[in-house]
């Protein structure tokens, strides 16, 4: 069957996203066992972090060195829902005052704060995860983008944001359980997350939303959007005189990679079973730059390769060489950059698929034509 130029997927897409979902859902939980499973379940959650990267970054020219602060977000969240279920007063019996997180008793709080109060209900929660992201990527946008701020300069007014979340956080140990972070997380609506059944059900459930995220991406990326995201990204100058609010659009893209990541940060929670602010600061946030960088930027589904190669990496080195790690985890990427500067995408689109393509071309060639059926005759 043809498929037409404006069809949503091409064919090598539709492909791509077959074997994705396909190494995600039953290649891996077929290989490994639960604690390494549980562990490419961790790495799915940054590439949530890593798509919105690929459409910020890649299509939007939008480096942002702050993505570590909405995937906090969305996993603090979702730690307060699963730390107030779990300070029930009949778990805190012996806390100076039953029924508030741990971490508040040791620091002589007596009540629980009221903005704490609406993680109650999951509901709310849930809409939260998504929600703070996106409010707090918003004001940032408004702030930055209004004002023309890009390049070099938003990078670092974003890292430098991440600088201040983190020491925020660590700073009000009494109300965010400081560098400690939010720990001992137990059950969701009474249902334990710590057991190997709960870890793999999670994983699936990590897998399903990472695809479908990858699909909202690729529909942004399709749409006259991305292509005008594409367009500034070049020439953003040239598409601002043509009367596009540029300001709105990249206000837009990094809202919505915000909200990816916060989705990320609140499954890590639930995956590994805490929050802290170690992920939320300058170091991981360049870690999640990394992952697309290697994956390659200008491809959403080479952003979640990316992820979970890095991250792979990162365990095999720090398990091998705990001392060198770091220094393979850099190498990796300095590598990437100076080799293949559109990363594992880049090596799969310019130097594989051409030769595919070729092989292809030269088997279709060397085989003969089918003879046209002669009529009978008489």
């Amino acid at each position: 069957m043809t498929i037409s130029k404006n069809a949503l997927f091409a064919r090598q897409e539709w492909i791509g996203f077959v074997v994705l979902a396909a190494i995600i859902l039953l290649l891996l939980p077929a290989l490994l066992d639960n604690f390494r499973l549980n562990l490419f379940g961790k790495y799915l959650t940054y590439a949530f972090v890593a798509i919105g990267l690929a459409l910020c970054w890649g299509a939007g020219g939008i480096l942002s060195l702050g993505q570590g602060v909405f995937f906090g977000l969305g996993g603090y969240c979702m730690a307060m829902f699963l730390k107030l279920e779990a300070s029930t007063p009949e778990n805190t019996l012996i806390q100076s005052t039953p029924g508030i997180p741990d971490f508040m008793d040791w620091n002589q709080l007596t009540e629980l704060p009221g903005w704490w109060q609406p993680f109650y209900s999951l509901t709310f929660t849930l809409v939260a995860v998504v929600l703070v992201p996106v409010i707090f990527a918003l004001i940032i946008g408004v702030a930055m983008f209004r004002r023309r701020v890009g390049g070099v300069y938003f990078a670092i007014i974003t890292q430098a944001f991440a600088a201040i979340l983190t020491i925020l956080i660590v700073g009000q140990q009494g109300y965010t359980g400081g560098v400690n972070g939010i720990t001992d997380l137990r059950t969701l609506k009474g249902w334990d997350i710590r057991t190997d059944e709960a870890k793999e059900i999670l994983y699936y459930v990590n897998g399903v939303l990472l695809l479908a995220v990858l699909f909202i991406a690729h529909c942004v990326r399709k749409s006259k959007l991305g292509r005008v995201l594409i367009a500034m990204r070049d020439q953003e100058d040239r598409v601002r005189f043509s009367g596009y609010d540029v300001a709105s659009f990249k206000i837009f893209i990094f809202c919505l990679g915000a909200a990816f990541a916060g989705i990320g940060g609140a499954m890590f929670t639930l995956q590994v079973g805490f929050m802290s602010p170690t992920l939320v600061g300058i170091v991981p946030s360049i870690e999640m730059v990394i992952f697309c960088a290697v994956g390659g930027r200008l491809s959403i589904q080479g952003a979640i390769y990316g992820a979970l190669l890095v991250n792979w990496a990162k365990t095999s080195f720090s398990e091998s060489f705990p001392e060198l790690w770091l220094f393979g985890l850099g190498g990796l990427f300095i590598a990437v950059v100076m080799l293949f500067p559109n990363g594992l995408a880049g090596i799969w689109s310019e130097k594989i698929m051409p030769q595919i393509n070729r092989l292809w071309a030269q088997r279709s060639k060397a085989t003969p034509e089918t003879p046209a059926k002669e009529g009978a005759v008489s």
